[in-house]
């Protein structure tokens, strides 16, 4: 690698040569503050909040796309440098509601850090009125506040990197704001509800659509049966919100605080995970032996799914009919769960704690009501933001419970389930099952490392009951469309393809903490939350799903075998092409 050498803040050393003025400064030991920078998402340097000397240059330069050079020396806290940030702080704050106390992002905002690390205090230096709210509330997932917004574009980056782009600046000058084309609501377009514009946001301009209420309406209703069910990535990301290190496993202590939260249930999605390999496998496995429609991809991701009814609606057929986790959890605690507990499902809300906000539309889907008419398989999904908000509203001292275990009966999870959080996760527990399956008999080889990491797209070949099956795992869904504009052209050869709608996987999701921009830029996230998924997997003694006795006690004593008659009415959905404009 090629190296040049530089002075920061007269610190000597050597850094790669591709190297901007931040990763040099950050490599010396001194952080510069960012805003509308992300790392290889929103690279403009149009914030000027990362502003730094450079020596011989004519003006403060842009360090988070300001390449370094040969002997350059560099200045990151000078005075000239101060009173520019604070400059750039005072006019965000002239038009900007400071409301702080009433923020959902109060005390995570990255706008109120840097005001307090850089002491503004002086909100009237170049006061102007504050432009009129303009709150869209019209999606199920989230809810936009521009008077809250500061225009860094993050959120309209992290929308094309996603290639939805249904946002943008309109207007110009003071008028400029995010919006949609046409100024339509969010609604009216197609978005696919993943949510990485809010997990972008620096502010409290972007947020999901809060249910809580709605949960401790539920909790305090006594003639209500209220279920909670937490999916796999969870568990690996709730403890970011109590001050725990990234990739900490708090299954126990979240379980715990789900039971002095008053649910009557904490069952486990890894449940359901399970499940839906079971269906998913033995979906694979007949359109193999009987000339179904190749390659089949999962349908685990509910954003993902609405951007195949948007964009891609020729390729539904492709599509496992499979629910998600989600959804079949719900389905067989309104049914199975429900008849033998003798408590009518109409009196049970199913609860669901996501790393997904597009789960909150999948909720609401015309065709989930496998319970019966008018019952759906799931009321409420939270996303771990939510849950951590309900723990610290219960002031409950999440850090000192003890570790417990979920329920019984849908309370079991394998290692297979277990890595559904992590992108490739689905794919390597449908071959652990599969191949299981077409070589009858149960393998010891079941580390499908090919398609592990958080690399956009993961191809391999494996040689599976006496046939190759080229497999590719996908996640975020710019590398989606890739995929599938070569399966629409007949260039791709794959039988079966994972894709998950956020890059990385549900490790990833719109749902879980948002950390802050001078964490994401110099931070592997995805890898450290999966890391923990993938370390409980190598731990637990059942890690193929059809080895799970809760779901072997399911089908024996309701559903018969996956695909059934009854398997299909519960556990199996349909899909439906929707227009883009």
């Amino acid at each position: 690698m090629d190296m040049v050498n530089v002075k920061v803040n007269g610190t000597p050393l050597s850094v790669p040569k591709d190297y901007t003025v931040l990763e040099a400064a950050r490599e010396a030991g001194y952080d510069i503050p960012t805003l509308c920078f992300l790392k290889d998402i929103n690279e403009i340097g149009a914030c000027r909040m990362c502003v730094a000397e450079v020596k011989g240059a004519r003006s403060l330069v842009a360090s988070c796309v300001y390449p370094v050079n040969e002997g350059m020396e560099i200045s990151t806290n000078t005075p000239r440098i101060q009173k520019a940030r604070k400059m750039t702080l005072e006019m965000l704050l002239s038009v900007h509601d400071r409301k702080c106390l009433t923020c959902k992002r109060n005390g995570s905002c990255e706008l109120q850090t840097l005001c307090n690390e850089l002491g503004v205090d002086d909100t009237e230096t170049y006061a102007g009125d504050v432009p009129e709210a303009q709150v869209d509330e019209s999606t199920l997932h989230l809810i936009r506040d521009n008077s809250k917004c500061i225009l860094c574009r993050r959120c309209v980056a992290a929308c094309q990197n996603q290639y939805v782009s249904v946002i943008g600046t309109n207007g110009r000058g003071f008028d400029t704001h995010i919006g949609c084309s046409f100024e339509r609501p969010l609604s009216e377009v197609a978005c696919v509800s993943c949510g990485q514009c809010i997990v972008s946001c620096p502010t409290g301009a972007l947020t999901e659509r809060d249910q809580c209420q709605e949960v401790l309406d539920a909790l305090n209703d006594p003639e209500k049966f209220v279920v909670v069910q937490t999916a796999p990535s969870i568990r690996a990301a709730l403890g970011e919100c109590f001050g725990m290190p990234i990739g900490t496993n708090v299954e126990g202590k979240m379980v715990a605080a789900l039971r002095r939260l008053g649910f009557d249930r904490v069952f486990d999605t890894d449940f359901g995970a399970d499940l839906t390999i079971m269906e998913e496998a033995n979906e694979f496995i007949e359109r193999v032996q009987n000339g179904g429609v190749l390659p089949m991809i999962t349908s685990c991701s509910p954003g993902w799914v609405k951007f195949c009814e948007h964009y891609y609606p020729d390729l539904l057929p492709h599509v496992s009919s499979c629910k998600s986790p989600q959804q079949m959890t719900g389905a067989i605690i309104k049914t199975w769960f429900a008849q033998k507990n003798n408590i009518d499902p109409k009196n049970i809300v199913v609860v669901s704690i996501m790393p997904c906000t597009a789960k909150k539309f999948e909720v609401q889907r015309d065709n989930q009501d496998g319970a019966g008419p008018g019952i759906e398989d799931v009321d409420i999904a939270l996303t771990t933001r939510e849950l951590a908000r309900l723990i610290n509203l219960a002031k409950i001292n999440f850090a000192r419970l003890p570790d417990e275990q979920f329920d019984p009966i849908l309370g079991v999870g394998t290692g297979a389930a277990v890595i559904f959080g992590a992108t490739g996760g689905v794919m390597e527990a449908a071959l652990r099952t599969a191949a299981d399956v077409l070589e009858g008999k149960s393998l010891d080889a079941i580390e499908y490392t090919e398609v592990r990491g958080t690399q956009g797209i993961k191809e391999a070949v494996y040689h599976v009951g006496g046939m190759d099956v080229k497999v590719a795992a996908v996640s975020g869904l710019k590398n989606a469309n890739e995929i599938l504009a070569k399966i629409r052209s007949g260039e791709a050869d794959y039988q079966f393809i994972e894709i998950m709608c956020c890059p990385g996987g549900c490790v990833n999701g719109g749902g879980q903490p948002i950390q802050p921009a001078s964490v994401r830029n110099f931070t592997d996230i995805k890898a450290l939350r999966a890391k923990a998924l993938y370390d409980e997997d190598k731990n637990l003694p059942l890690r193929k799903s059809h080895e799970n006795p809760e779901v072997q006690a399911l089908y024996k004593e309701y559903l018969g075998k996956p695909g059934s008659h009854k398997a299909h009415e519960l556990l199996h959905t349909t899909y439906v092409p929707r227009k883009r404009f």
